[in-house]
């Protein structure tokens, strides 16, 4: 029978220095991943303060059709008479 032979597995080499992902990329690279995510917050900004404009929209679309009915039923008869 043939010996097998025993492979002695190359330990992974540890650093104790760990680097910063900002010392990893080129100085370029971080400036562009930097202006992409102020980019993305502030299109994220817009987009939301369009949704909430758009949900003020629609609520006061939806009170100018209500009739005087709903109306009286929403917020009841506390108005003072004159």
């Amino acid at each position: 029978m043939a010996k097998k032979k025993s492979r002695t597995a190359t330990p992974v080499k540890q650093e104790n220095d760990k680097a910063t992902l900002s010392e990893a990329l080129d100085n370029d690279v971080l400036l562009k991943l930097k202006a992409a995510k102020k980019e993305l917050t502030a299109k994220i900004e817009a987009e939301e303060e369009e949704r909430q404009e758009k949900l003020r929209r629609e609520r006061i679309e939806r009170e100018k059709n209500k009739s005087f009915a709903e109306l009286l039923d929403e917020y009841g008869d506390s108005g003072k008479k004159y």
